[in-house]
Formats: structure tokens, sequence, C-alpha cells
């Protein structure tokens, strides 16, 4: 086998295994803050928990949770594992992660989680020139006026979270703000936080500004992950 034979071999094999040396998760200029264009990855997450020798609550008590007739607990569901199993990529959304693992997450980027009052003037807002939205006005959904190309049960309709990167821009060229999965937000009720954007598992009404719902800080379950803003200094 010669030499670049091998060099071809490796980077397919490397593909095969869904490992991205070249993703980029850029942070959109908001004017005030910055967000992440998509939802963190795993592959971001992963980085992140191996530098810092990280487990997260789901690797440790054994699994996370999906509904099915009530929460159930699945054995080795956890970020690396969405469903029990390797994931095709490790450009799936990070999910199985509680609102305190996201916010630690952030804040290792010197960002934080967003507020819902930033979260939702970037997903229905347009704000930035230069794309097929009109500037400054707000929108039913994160896709625009109608429920467009979101990984919803009505729409897309996956029936499963995708890969970050299979997905449309939206408003202010955002992905997913609707769809996908749930996105954590820094809103607290109590021993709750807020989520927003919906999941791949609901309709698009969910994707709405008043589809947002409040969960326990605690829990990781499938449906959910989150992305991070940033000050601007």
């Amino acid at each position: 086998m010669n030499f670049y034979y091998k060099i071809l071999l490796s980077f397919f094999l490397l593909f095969k295994a869904g490992i991205a040396y070249s993703f980029e998760n850029p942070r959109i200029d908001l004017g005030n803050f910055l967000i992440n264009k998509y939802e963190i990855t795993i592959l971001e997450y992963e980085n992140y928990s191996t530098q810092n020798n990280i487990k997260t609550q789901a690797e440790i008590t054994g699994g996370g949770y999906e509904w099915f007739g009530g929460w159930k607990k699945r054995k080795n569901w956890n970020y690396l594992n969405p469903y029990g199993e390797k994931p095709k990529t490790k450009l799936e959304p990070a999910v199985h992660i509680s609102r305190y693992e996201a916010e630690n997450y952030c804040n290792y980027l010197n960002g934080r989680l967003p507020t819902y009052q930033e979260w939702s003037l970037a997903a229905y807002t347009q704000l930035l020139q230069g794309t097929n939205y009109k500037i400054n006005k707000t929108y039913k959904f994160p896709s625009g006026d109608m429920p467009e190309k979101l990984n919803t049960q009505d729409s897309l309709n996956f029936n499963k979270h995708v890969a970050v990167t299979t997905l449309s821009d939206g408003i202010n060229g955002l992905v997913a703000m609707g769809g996908n999965v749930w996105e954590w937000i820094d809103n607290q009720s109590g021993s709750d936080s807020l989520t927003a954007g919906g999941s791949w598992w609901y309709g698009s009404g969910k994707t709405t500004k008043d589809g947002a719902q409040y969960k326990p800080s605690d829990f990781y379950a499938i449906y959910v992950g989150f992305r991070c803003v940033f000050d601007k200094n």
C-alpha cells in the first residue's frame, strides 16, 4: 500500500467515523450580543468534556430520558450516544445535557445561556441586512411567516434530531432556532428553566414565541440541547 493511498484511506475512515475537524460554529453578531449559528454539537461538547475531564449526569447515572407514556430512563443514552449508540455524525446537537451543564459549557467559552428576550429577538426579528427577510420585521416562526424547512413533525418530519449542518438558515442566518431540539434559556422559575424552539417530536406550533416551556433545570433528555450567547466587549 503506497503512502498516498494510506492518506486517502485515513481520511475516508475519519469521514465514516463522523469526525469533522473543519466544523466551525460561527457567532452571529446581532448588535448587543453574539449568538451561535448552530446548536452546540456533540463534537464541540466532547472536545470541552475531554479537555476538562467532565462527565455528564446522563453518563454518570447510566442514561438519559425519553418520553414514552411518561419519562423513561434509557440505558446508555447520553450526548455521545444520543439514542443509545454512536451517531452517524458528531455534528448532531449535544442532547441529554441539563441546564447547569449547558451553562457551564457556555461559561467555559466566556459566554452564557441567552435570556429569552435575547433568544426570541434573534429567532423571530430580522436584524441583519442582506437576506430574504425584511429587516426589523418580527415573524411568527424562526423560518419566517410559515414553518418551512423546520425539523418538526409537520414540516421536514425526520422523526429524530439531525446534524445541524443539514438544516436551512432561518432568520438572522441562524439554524434550527425552531425544531430539531429544544434549547435551554437562562430564565428560571424556581427550580425550572425555560426551553424554547420546540423539537422534532412536536409540530411547528411549539416553534412560535408562545411555545416556550419550563422544564426542571437538572433535567436531561433526548429532546433538549442548547446554544450560547457572548457579550460584546
